[in-house]
């Protein structure tokens, strides 16, 4: 079973993508802000080193506090090859630009759940 962690500050929105993902037989793991996705990240990297502990990464862009492109730059930066697919209603071309830097997956909001569980099946996969 693989475990994805969704990060997402509008609740409805995690609610949903969360049980899109749970249905396809992922284990969630999720959090409500950037600041907390790093939290979840460091624990389960403690507790089981390898980062085999998170296999995908699901965030919005904009979130209070740290925003996930942040984050997942960060991520990147620290040589965790876990992938991530970034979520927004506000892609202009710097979020794609950094999106694309980073090899993360970018899904414009309205998002399509079918997109969503297809490149986190594909990401899971590879």
């Amino acid at each position: 079973m693989s475990r994805v962690l969704v990060a997402e500050d509008d609740p409805e929105m995690r609610k949903l993508v969360v049980e899109a993902l749970r249905k396809d037989g992922h284990e969630i793991l999720e959090a409500s802000d950037g600041a907390q996705m790093l939290v979840l990240l460091a624990e389960t990297f403690h507790r089981e080193p390898g980062l085999g502990s998170v296999d995908v990464i699901v965030t919005d862009v904009r979130m209070p506090g740290e925003n996930g492109l942040d984050v997942v730059e960060r991520v990147s930066q620290a040589r965790w090859k876990i992938p991530c697919i970034l979520m927004t209603a506000f892609g202009d071309d710097e979020v794609r630009w950094r999106a694309q830097r980073m090899g993360a997956t970018l899904l414009d909001k309205p998002l399509s759940l079918a997109e969503l569980r297809a490149a986190v099946a594909r990401l899971v996969r590879r």
